[in-house]
């Protein structure tokens, strides 16, 4: 998984590379450095 340290703060979902389920990930960053990172199971 590659994050773009250029965008303070986003959030998108992605397909989970072993089991295909989404998952929400979250990420914060100041000055290009990496604060807050979550990533939530999205089950359907």
């Amino acid at each position: 998984m590659l994050i773009d340290n250029s965008v303070y703060n986003q959030s998108y979902i992605e397909d989970c590379e072993v089991c295909c389920n989404p998952i929400q990930i979250t990420a914060q960053f100041v000055d290009t450095e990496l604060t807050a990172f979550q990533a939530n199971s999205i089950e359907q």
